[in-house]
């Protein structure tokens, strides 16, 4: 059953996510990012880890996309009047893209994660205080990587909304 429910779940994630990325409207395309921030909630919540799985959905799917909403609202998003970039700009964005990618492969595939034997602790990880020593101890690297990321995502927002000065 859970096994049923993991499929359904990861189908429905990558779809949605999909979706995000392929629609041409930006509010179905954040609609379409809530649906899968609910989906990988309920990856959370089959991992066993309900703590982390609320905290997905109230700061996700509520303060982050509420956030997003009204940034494509006030950005007024239209697209007969938006201004094409030059080809040289959209061929300098995927370079850059594809080497910072490389970049990302690059360390995940010369790191050497540490796998050990399953070993029972005793300790419960729904508890505030031993997530927090784990997140910070074990995973700083992918934590400080999300917030790098989330910093990106910030600046292509800002670059995104600029508009430019020449009109055609």
């Amino acid at each position: 059953m859970i096994e049923i429910l993991f499929y359904i779940l990861s189908t429905l994630t990558i779809g949605s996510a999909a979706l995000t990325i392929l629609s041409k409207n930006p509010i179905h395309s954040a609609i379409w990012l809530v649906v899968s921030f609910f989906s990988i909630a309920g990856h959370y919540i089959l991992l066993n880890a309900q703590f982390l799985g609320m905290v997905h959905i109230m700061v996700y799917s509520g303060a982050i996309m509420i956030l997003m909403l009204f940034t494509i609202m006030l950005m007024n998003l239209n697209i007969s009047t938006e201004i094409q970039k030059p080809i040289v700009v959209k061929l300098t964005a995927t370079v850059a893209f594809c080497l910072i990618g490389l970049v990302f492969v690059a360390a995940i595939m010369k790191a050497n994660p540490i796998v050990e034997t399953y070993q029972n602790s005793g300790d419960d990880f729904q508890s505030i205080k031993v997530l927090g020593q784990v997140l910070l101890n074990e995973y700083v690297v992918p934590f400080e990587m999300a917030a790098v990321l989330l910093l990106l995502s910030m600046i292509g927002a800002v670059l995104i909304s600029k508009k430019d000065n020449k009109t055609t």
